[in-house]
């Protein structure tokens, strides 16, 4: 199997899509136990929301699914949330805590080291290739990492999650005026909620990314899985005409991330420029 689906585009913006893919190895599905089967941590349908909403944008998608291996966590396995509860580079548990691996066949350091080599660093070789790309051709590049997740699991947050859940690691992963085009198109938006770092501050990918004193922006966007499937249980089927609705604010998000860039590529441009006379 391959770990990745590349598409190349030329706008400032990649779409990032960590948590899509359902592909797993035939000797790891064996070792999944029923629970883990069913793959419920997958974020449904999320490239298919986001598809064509943005002209010519580059998209990097895993094929494999994070039970195989989580793309969006450390590589060391350091917890991005630590004292919370959560899942780890390979989980152990779904998001309600139960187990997904058969009694004794837990993957291994060895698994995980195989793991490693063989998903989870053929993913971010191609994404840090796609983010190279970009900024050679704006000077500026911005990850926009998709993401969704059930709107209500006890196991890893109290209440009601938000509809749209920003992460920028507390600012640090993306230039303020990124931030703040993100924040206004979502801020009173009628008939939805929004957060920015609350439960959800960005993973692995956001931080390790996000420089933007190197011109590489990144930001996590989480939706709650309630904003476009039909319910947020088997079979998570995709909602027409909760997404065709979504899909219009999502648009207008990325096309303000895009007018950011730009701007901030032809500021940068300026200003060297003036470092030239």
């Amino acid at each position: 199997m391959t770990a990745f689906e590349t598409k190349q585009g030329t706008s400032p913006v990649i779409l990032g899509f960590p948590h899509t893919g359902t592909d797993v190895p035939p000797a790891i599905w064996e070792r999944l136990n029923d629970n883990g089967r069913i793959l419920a941590d997958t974020d449904w349908h999320i490239h298919t929301l986001y598809d064509g909403l943005l002209a010519d944008v580059t998209t990097v998608r895993a094929t494999f699914h994070r039970y195989v291996i989580d793309a969006n966590r450390d590589p060391e396995g350091v917890s991005l949330y630590p004292g919370q509860n959560t899942t780890g580079l390979v989980p152990s548990t779904d998001f309600d805590g139960v187990p997904i691996w058969k009694d004794g066949e837990e993957p291994t350091e060895a698994d995980i080291a195989a793991r490693l080599a063989d998903f989870h660093a053929p993913y971010h070789a191609a994404l840090g290739a796609e983010v190279e790309r970009v900024k050679a051709i704006h000077g500026v590049a911005v990850v926009y990492d998709c993401h969704s997740i059930r709107s209500d699991i006890p196991f890893l947050f109290e209440g009601i999650l938000p509809d749209f859940n920003i992460g920028t690691d507390m600012g640090k992963t993306c230039d303020p005026t990124i931030e703040a085009a993100i924040v206004d198109s979502v801020l009173d938006l009628d008939g939805h909620t929004s957060v920015l770092n609350g439960r959800f501050k960005g993973g692995w990918t956001t931080r390790h990314y996000g420089k933007p004193e190197t011109g590489v922006h990144a930001i996590q966007m989480e939706l709650a899985q309630s904003t476009h499937l039909t319910t947020e249980t088997p079979p998570f089927a995709y909602d027409q005409a909760k997404a065709a609705a979504l899909r219009i604010h999502l648009k207008d998000i990325l096309t303000r991330i895009e007018t950011s860039a730009l701007t901030l590529a032809q500021q940068t441009q300026a200003k060297q420029n003036r470092g030239t006379k």
